[in-house]
């Protein structure tokens, strides 16, 4: 009996991967973290930069941009202090009732709901760089399983 043809679970796994919620994706790029990266086992490096040269090659000829990376979170407006606020494209004044408003800088206009409106806003980066050498990973679930009560969650 002839074989069917194997039909892969996908035909957009990088997208529908990235499309959840995942660490370092955003609706147009990924930011992979040199320190992880580089403190992946030896056959991971080897794969990923067999990937990363394959991309390279076949799309080296595009005018990439330089990249600025800022580590960022998102917050509630009126959490933020003022500094924070201005970075991520809000002004905070006092208003004719001397409560403070909210705007944002670009096109001034008002924040209807400051104390829910959540803004990606810049923070110390939580992770190392890449010169403070390897970053140990988690340890690995012992073999019967994950530990009581801490499911380990599963890359695909």
């Amino acid at each position: 009996m002839p074989s069917e043809p194997v039909v892969p679970a996908s035909t957009t796994p990088v997208r529908d991967y990235l499309d959840r919620p995942v660490p370092g994706a955003t609706l147009d790029h990924l930011v992979v973290p040199r320190s992880l990266a580089q403190s992946m086992p030896l056959r991971w490096q080897q794969v990923f930069v067999g990937l990363l040269a394959d991309l390279h090659d076949a799309y080296g000829h595009l005018d990439w941009p330089d990249y600025k990376v800022t580590p960022c979170r998102w917050e509630v407006l009126v959490d933020l202090d003022e500094q924070q606020a201005m970075a991520a494209g809000y002004v905070a004044e006092l208003g004719p009732d001397g409560q403070l408003e909210y705007r944002e800088a670009q096109t001034d206009e008002p924040v209807d709901d400051a104390a829910r409106h959540r803004v990606l806003a810049p923070v110390d980066d939580p992770l190392p760089p890449a010169s403070a050498g390897r970053v140990e990973p988690r340890p690995a679930a012992p073999l019967g399983g994950p530990e009581p009560g801490k499911p380990r969650k599963r890359g695909r």
